[in-house]
């Protein structure tokens, strides 16, 4: 009797599994093109908030198609790369490669005051996991004007504050070249001096997430430094 018991529990457990599993990857499949769809908006959204456009859920495709007319790809040495669609680039994967394989993804945006925007995406490590987002500039290729910036983890009030307004809006106008120099943007624990083009001031209590984001806009940006000089006006 305790030998058909115990074969009973092992029938019954084997079973469960291969029904349980069987209903996750069911449901994996079925929710997944929403799962997609919900990235898609995200991203559009997180590009709008860098050009100072808001966007609910329900308008995002409308204003991204409004005020983001473009997109291509370039190598490393900035130069177009033909047949990506740079929507589709996973920063996190280019990453990975040698720079030489990487894809580099622009977006050209045209905001209601007239300006043409080119919006880069950045990605980087925080304190407990990636931080992203993206940074906009002028028509000069060197002046910020607009970012946003997210996380996966960062601690709340602290390292978390870099998707908030406050340190956001810190960016706007500064320079990301001196005397033609690729120099990026200088996070500054205790605050950026106010007349320095290239500084902001850290987050207080974040300096690793501080210093991962100041990381992630040089180590990103820079890669675009062959395409800005060419095309710079």
């Amino acid at each position: 009797m305790k030998q058909f018991s115990n074969r009973y529990i092992f029938i019954f457990s084997t079973v469960m599994v291969v029904a349980v599993a069987s209903l996750l990857s069911l449901a994996a499949t079925l929710f997944k093109p929403a799962q997609e769809k919900n990235l898609e908006i995200e991203k559009k959204r997180s590009m709008l908030e860098s050009i100072g456009v808001s966007a609910t859920r329900n308008d995002t495709e409308e204003l991204y198609d409004k005020y983001i007319t473009e997109s291509f790809v370039l190598n490393y040495k900035g130069d177009p790369v033909e047949g990506v669609d740079a929507f589709t680039v996973v920063l996190r994967n280019e990453q990975k490669k040698k720079i030489e394989e990487q894809d580099l993804p622009v977006f050209r945006a045209f905001p209601d005051d007239g300006e043409k925007v080119l919006i880069l995406p950045v990605e980087g490590k925080g304190l407990w996991g990636p931080i992203y987002g993206y940074v906009s500039l002028r028509s000069d290729l060197n002046t910020i004007y607009g970012v946003n910036f997210d996380h996966k983890g960062e601690t709340p009030g602290l390292g978390a504050e870099i998707n908030t307004t406050r340190f956001e809006s810190m960016f706007k106008g500064k320079k990301l070249f001196e005397n033609g120099k690729f120099v990026s943007i200088k996070v500054h624990k205790g605050g950026a001096d106010p007349n320095d083009i290239h500084g902001v001031d850290a987050i207080s209590g974040g300096t690793i997430t501080s210093r991962g984001l100041e990381k992630m806009l040089f180590d990103c940006l820079s890669k675009y430094n062959d395409y800005f000089n060419k095309t710079r006006i």
